[in-house]
This record gives structure tokens, sequence and C-alpha cells, in this order.
């Protein structure tokens, strides 16, 4: 395995499967304006909080794999969106001016 394998999360969540962990996938669908990371970027979340990967940054992942956890448990998927004219922008982190949708499910 390579060092760019390691590191992808989508690695990360097929061996989390193959080892019998519950997991979630985030994935940023949409972004507008100023966002840490673009479209297509992945968190892998497992039932014990443990994650990899990146779909923003500070708060915003910690809401993100909170939402996560529940989406295990619950197996309902989520579309979360984080930007300032959310009033919770601050409180997230997402102070940057721009917005984030981010897609969050279960694994089979």
């Amino acid at each position: 395995m390579t060092a760019s394998e390691i590191l992808d999360p989508l690695l990360t969540a097929q061996t989390w499967r193959e080892d019998g962990r519950q997991v979630a996938i985030a994935t940023v669908v949409e972004t507008w304006g100023s966002a840490p990371r673009p479209s297509g970027s992945h968190l892998v979340i497992d039932g014990e909080g443990n994650f990899e990967g990146s779909v923003s940054g500070g708060c915003v992942e910690g809401a993100v794999i909170t939402e996560a956890l529940d989406v295990i448990t619950s197996g309902v998927p989520k579309m979360l969106e984080f930007g300032v004219a959310d009033e919770t922008a601050w409180r997230v982190g997402l102070s940057c001016g721009g917005k984030i949708r981010v897609y969050v499910e279960r694994l089979a």
C-alpha cells in the first residue's frame, strides 16, 4: 500500500467495513465562495467517532461527525449546509464568507 492509499478516506472506509465497523461517509457536494475543501472531498466516520479525511475544518467537522453518528444509528442520510448566512456559522467556524453543502450517508 502506498502513502497516498493510506491517506485516501474511501480506502479507509472500505477497510473499516471489511473489519466489521459501521461507517458513514460525508462528501462535500457543493461549495459557494470561499470554502476550505473542494467538492468531492470526503470524511469517513465510524460508529465510535473515529474519522479520517476532511470536508472543512475546525468546528464544522465536529458538527459533521456528530451528524454522521446519528446517520450510522438511524440509517437515514442527511444533507448538511454550513455558511455565514446561517446563524450558527460563527459557532461552527465557517466565517470565511463561503458556504458548503455536505451529504452524509451510511455504508451498507
